[in-house]
């Protein structure tokens, strides 16, 4: 009974770099301006969060890389990503949740929806991990299971990072079934951020 109840407590983490200017999409900003780029993702940061915080079927965790938090009406929770690379960050963040199933999500992609993270926890259902592939070959989702617990480590240390390969080599380093969801775009280029704008006017 408690495996049960466990499983059907819901976590979605959002993880963000807190938005200080100059200090976020640095990629972007080399096209577009260091004020552009803060204003994207600052703005997509904040309507991810109210998007998220807004759907009663899961808990909303903000882990942010400083002390210091994006203030930001809705229902969430803080924590800190804490020390070390992004595998250590991101596997922290997974690991030290309360008992349920578990999505972390990229703050800059602002095509997400909560359609997508539903469809994350139905594929959990049928597997033990799920990602969200992205177009530029990382992944903005990455989702799993927890019952009874996170294999460790559970990100491989082979693993390219901000590369072509990110999520390839993640899933050939697990040592567990995969499932993937929707494919969505990040925002790094002023070619991505010209046809988000486009698409969104």
């Amino acid at each position: 009974m408690g495996m049960t109840r466990a499983r059907r407590q819901k976590h979605v983490v959002i993880f963000a770099r807190t938005p200080a200017y100059g200090r976020v999409k640095t990629r972007l900003a080399r096209d577009v301006g260091s004020l552009a780029a803060w204003q994207f993702y600052r703005k997509a940061n904040q309507r991810l969060i109210k998007r998220m915080a807004a759907d009663k079927h899961w808990t909303v965790w903000l882990a942010e890389t400083g002390d210091k938090r994006a203030r930001v009406p809705g229902s969430y929770r803080c924590i800190n990503q804490g020390h070390g690379d992004l595998a250590e960050r991101m596997d922290r963040c997974l690991r030290h949740l309360p008992p349920g199933d578990a999505v972390l999500l990229g703050a800059d992609i602002p095509t997400i929806r909560p359609a997508h993270i539903r469809r994350a926890f139905v594929a959990l259902t049928r597997e033990p991990v799920v990602f969200g592939p992205a177009t530029d070959g990382g992944f903005w989702l990455v989702g799993v299971r927890r019952v009874p617990v996170m294999p460790k480590p559970f990100f491989a240390r082979a693993v390219r990072w901000s590369s072509v390969h990110t999520l390839q080599d993640t899933i050939a380093g697990m040592r567990l079934p995969v499932g993937l969801i929707d494919r969505l775009s990040d925002v790094d280029t002023g070619a991505d951020f010209a046809a988000f704008r486009k698409a969104n006017r």
